[in-house]
């Protein structure tokens, strides 16, 4: 059973968006700013040079990944709050790959590095799997604890036995050899080939959810797991295969970074790219098409508003103070509407007792 979008939530998304912005003028305006100079550049930036439209394109693929690999668990009624973890993980392993086949042909290093970061991703993101299904420990706590613990390690790596040996470097690892990056797809900005790669696997994440039995059986067991396990369905099983998918994502997300744009890994690879791409997909309602959109939305904000700070002196914090606005209204957005529609049934029945009443009176 394919589940529909609710057009009205598109339409309080845009009211959101709206509102957001509306905030972000009263603010520049209170600030001294000049807020049609400002929002002019915070909507048009990403489109004022091809740097920056790449750059805003290769950091709506990272949110989209992240996104979409919050929509494979969700679907599955888990919540992979461990991305971040996952994703930073799979970067390092896939650098240090990288760096131990130096010598080797692209053909061998990249698909290596591209196996290990799933590799890494998916292990790191089964182990709150197994948890959950075998000892009922909640998830959310897990992923949030293994996350410190992913930090932890990755700064442990790049600043000891992976170290690059250039003493002026303190955590970063070796960089690449030029033959194993991407291909840039627009020079001096961070769009590469892999977006390429991107687009298909965000197909596939849509296909398989929307279009196939898998996708319907990962929502009986999100939706309401003792019936799938009545109807037949290896719940636990179907939890843990989505819990690892969805870290394998990430993973290979954190390898994009490095083989893409950063060509080392860095402390710096993911600013916490996992937490937004979670909070597009609450706001796409864990949905695939809506999760790109909003990726893309939240991409041209991000970058309008570093360019907005480059050219008009706005902090890039005003795109932060608009983002938590839209997240706000979205959040509100049930109990809104539940109350509008509240409101239209009580009208209704009024009417209804109204003309009845007038309809006695008639009659008598």
């Amino acid at each position: 059973m394919k589940k529909r979008f609710d057009y009205g939530y598109l339409i309080a998304l845009v009211i959101s968006l709206f509102v957001a912005l509306l905030i972000g003028t009263v603010i520049l305006t209170i600030t001294g700013f000049d807020t049609g100079k400002a929002l002019g550049a915070l909507i048009g930036g990403s489109f004022s040079s091809k740097q920056y439209f790449g750059n805003m394109l290769e950091y709506a693929m990272v949110l989209c990944l992240c996104g979409l690999a919050c929509d494979v668990g969700s679907r599955a009624g888990i919540f992979n709050v461990g991305g971040e973890g996952q994703l930073i993980l799979g970067a390092l392993f896939a650098a240090q790959i990288g760096v131990w086949l130096k010598d080797a042909s692209p053909w061998i290093a990249i698909p290596c590095a591209v196996l290990g970061a799933i590799a890494v991703g998916g292990f790191y993101a089964f182990i709150p799997g197994i948890l959950k299904v075998k000892l009922k420990v909640n998830e959310v706590i897990t992923t949030i604890m293994l996350n410190s613990v992913a930090v932890y390690l990755c700064g442990y790596f790049s600043k000891g036995p992976w170290k690059n040996p250039n003493p002026r470097v303190i955590s970063d690892t070796s960089p690449l050899d030029r033959s194993f990056m991407f291909g840039k797809l627009i020079p001096n900005s961070n769009l590469s080939t892999a977006i390429l790669v991107s687009a298909v696997l965000t197909f596939l994440v849509w296909y398989v959810l929307q279009k196939t039995t898998k996708g319907y059986e990962m929502r009986l067991v999100g939706d309401n797991p003792r019936f799938a396990r009545f109807a037949g369905l290896k719940a636990d099983r179907i939890v843990i295969i989505a819990m690892v998918v969805s870290g394998m994502m990430c993973g290979l997300t954190g390898m994009f970074r490095v083989y893409g744009a950063a060509g080392k890994y860095q402390s710096s690879i993911s600013n916490e790219y996992y937490f937004e791409g979670l909070m597009v997909a609450m706001i796409a309602q864990y949905m695939p098409v809506p999760t790109i959109v909003i990726s893309l939305i939240f991409a041209i904000l991000r970058w309008g508003a570093i360019y907005m700070e480059d050219t008009v002196g706005v902090p890039i914090q005003i795109y932060w103070i608009i983002q938590t606005a839209v997240i706000f209204c979205m959040a509100g957005e049930k109990g809104v509407r539940a109350a509008i529609h509240k409101a239209r049934e009580t009208r209704a029945a009024k009417r209804e007792i109204a003309k009845r009443m007038e309809g006695g009176a008639a009659h008598e």
